[in-house]
């Protein structure tokens, strides 16, 4: 081999997961970081539906999930109350107010 042109090479390279598994290997590098390693990935462990979160992803997933149903109910509350509005508009189309007894529409809701 050529002298100084090659990395010096770490036969006792330390190898740390997020998870806090250690192990040593040989290595250009003294000390590795990792994410996960075989004892906390899923498909080593089994454990299928254990999700690995990297930068947030997972979180940011859960928000828009959470989002998406806010917007879902107030979707339906929207179009409940332009059913409402609708049949206000009915009533009073069909009938003359002044002949009628006022209707009470809150326990009209409650019945149907």
């Amino acid at each position: 081999m050529k002298s100084g042109i090659h990395p010096t090479y770490y036969p006792e390279a330390r190898v740390i997961c997020s998870c806090g598994n250690t192990w040593v290997t040989g290595s250009t590098v003294q000390e590795l970081h990792t994410d996960v390693c075989s004892a906390c990935h899923p498909f080593f462990t089994g454990q299928t539906q254990r999700l690995v979160d990297r930068g947030g992803q997972v979180e940011r997933f859960q928000r828009k999930i959470q989002q998406a149903a806010g917007l879902r109910d107030q979707a339906a509350e929207r179009a409940r109350d332009k059913a409402r509005r609708e049949r206000e508009r009915q009533l009073v189309e069909i009938v003359d107010e002044d002949e009628v007894e006022p209707i009470d529409l809150a326990n009209d809701e409650s019945e149907a």
